[in-house]
């Protein structure tokens, strides 16, 4: 048993050193980048909120509906708003300067009057004027007939003034009134929900007869063909993403395929829960056929080299050192890492043998 023994303890030994992998540096293009992951959204996705609460008494859409910007989606029932409206447009109609044209005409005869008996008494007066400079007549009579002129002037120049005040106050209340419809009748209007753009119906939440308030999406619309990305990258790494750089993208739904995107915003203000930076990208040429919401990873390339020398990046110890055919560490010096390969700047050639470091 010992003889035995002893001579397995060679031959696996042998295996061993036999087995371990080795490779030799390789001539290739390599890039850098930054990881990112999100989510496909449609162009101008948004999400379809009610500014009042009610019922929905209609509904004009259903799931996967193409809608065009402005269409009725569905209409919430409230009787109180409708009342307010009819009540408003009875208002408006009432206080219509047209509808009080009778009044002021009433007063336009008021000020014609006034005027005619201003010029009869202006005549009078000035008839006892003259004859009181000749010493004709009584002080008394030309004092009545001077009086008599102050009056006439005075409730002319009232009427006057009545009939301006009227058609102040006539011109305001109709002014008013209207202002008060267009309100009820803006008020009303959003009760009928639309459409704020062309494209189509991915989801409806609600159906005819549940309740709706402003604090619950009712509905999600979006460009019905094309796609951006929203992608979240770490804090650590958005320093060195900028506006205009190149993503390989890869979709859980297109296995094996990768898609090629542009950086095109970057949120400035980064997300506190996360501490993520959310950057939105565009296709360079999207797939065929896409959803919203479909989950993405990328990789935002920062910078490229061509025809560098790499290796796998398994094979390099502590960023630091590699293994040579003697199984001697031998110092080297690092370039751009991507997630397979790391280039080498010195310390290796084309021709050199190194090996797998064990783990």
């Amino acid at each position: 048993m010992k003889i035995i023994y002893f001579l397995l303890v060679p031959l696996l030994f042998f295996s061993c050193k036999k087995t371990q992998e080795q490779t030799q540096p390789e001539i290739m293009n390599i890039s850098e980048s930054v990881y990112a992951s999100g989510i496909v959204k449609s162009k101008n996705q948004y999400q379809v909120f009610s500014k009042v609460n009610g019922i929905i008494d209609e509904l004009y859409v259903k799931d996967g509906d193409f809608v065009q910007k402005g269409q009725p989606l569905m209409k919430i029932f409230n009787q109180t708003s409708r009342l307010n409206t009819e009540n408003a447009a009875l208002l408006a109609a009432n206080a219509d300067v047209k509808a009080n044209e009778d009044k002021l005409k009433d007063l336009s005869i008021a000020i014609e009057l006034a005027h005619k008996k201003l010029q009869n008494d202006s005549l009078l007066f000035l008839r006892q004027s003259n004859l009181w400079a000749q010493q004709v007549g009584t002080k008394v009579e030309f004092e009545q007939r001077e009086l008599v002129y102050t009056n006439s002037k005075i409730a002319y120049q009232s009427a006057i003034l009545k009939y301006k005040e009227l058609k102040r106050q006539v011109n305001f209340s109709a002014a008013q009134s209207k202002k008060n419809l267009a309100i009820n009748q803006t008020i009303e209007a959003d009760y009928t929900l639309k459409s704020e753009y062309a494209g189509r119906l991915y989801s409806l939440q609600k159906e005819k007869g549940e309740m709706v308030n402003a604090q619950t999406a009712i509905a999600t619309i979006g460009d019905a063909n094309l796609f951006s990305l929203e992608l979240q990258v770490d804090e650590d790494d958005i320093v060195r993403v900028s506006i205009g750089q190149k993503i390989m993208v890869t979709l859980d739904s297109y296995q094996g395929e990768a898609f090629e995107a542009t950086v095109n915003e970057i949120d400035p203000l980064m997300n506190e829960k996360t501490r993520a930076f959310t950057v939105k990208a565009s296709f360079t040429k999207q797939p065929k056929l896409l959803y919203p919401n479909l989950t993405v990873e990328a990789n935002i390339i920062i910078q490229t080299k061509e025809k560098v020398l790499t290796i796998p990046r398994n094979y390099l110890i502590e960023d630091t050192y590699v293994l040579n055919e003697k199984k001697e560490k031998v110092k080297v010096k690092i370039g751009l890492k991507d997630y397979q390969k790391v280039e080498i700047l010195s310390g290796l050639t084309a021709q050199d043998i190194i090996l797998k470091p064990s783990k």
